[in-house]
């Protein structure tokens, strides 16, 4: 979409959604190296207080994705082929009888995130997980038998999986993309029952 309008959108007043679309795409320029801490630090602090679009679109001009981008105009969906979980100084879950997408990226940057699979559906073969990590954890739940492909690096933490049982031939794959910075990434099965 064109920015006709990009006078009047800088005047319009933002949203709750919006101010925390722009902390999401700060948290993943953070975790690719961006920006550092502190900028990310005071850009939060300053997506926060923002009152108008403007002072938002501000905050991402020097990140990539960021010209033209409307969280407001988005209408909140998500791709179904794709879905984000962002937890910065706090937590994000993915849990239940949900409908799993081919690729999910995960960002803890002073949080942790946690991804359940064993109740969800897993409609492709190769379910992919970028997980990216500065301070926090992620934890990904996966059904017993699931083969897991776990790559990537881990400077000053861990990555591991505890996945101890047979892999089910044919059965699915998770394919879990790490970047690590002072934190872990941990795969594993879900917790037996004694009920």
């Amino acid at each position: 979409m064109e920015w006709e309008r990009h006078n009047d959108d800088d005047r319009l007043r933002v949203s709750d959604r919006e101010r925390e679309e722009v902390v999401e795409l700060l948290g993943k320029a953070t975790t690719e190296g961006r920006l550092t801490l502190d900028e990310y630090t005071e850009r939060v602090g300053a997506a926060h207080a923002a009152q108008t679009r403007g002072e938002l679109a501000r905050l991402t001009t020097d990140l990539p994705g960021a010209p033209g981008r409307s969280p407001a105009r988005s209408g909140g969906q998500l791709a179904p082929a794709a879905e984000k979980l962002l937890a910065v100084f706090g937590s994000d879950v993915r849990k239940g009888a949900w409908p799993v997408p081919e690729h999910i990226e995960a960002r803890a940057v002073f949080g942790d995130c946690r991804i359940e699979l064993h109740e969800a559906q897993l409609p492709r073969q190769v379910t992919t997980v970028d997980a990216n990590v500065i301070f926090g954890s992620i934890t990904i739940v996966v059904p017993e038998g699931t083969e897991v492909r776990l790559t990537g690096s881990a400077v000053f933490g861990d990555k591991k999986s505890k996945m101890s049982g047979p892999v089910t031939p044919g059965g699915p794959v998770v394919e879990v993309r790490c970047r690590v910075v002072f934190g872990d990434v941990t795969v594993r099965p879900p917790r037996k029952r004694w009920w």
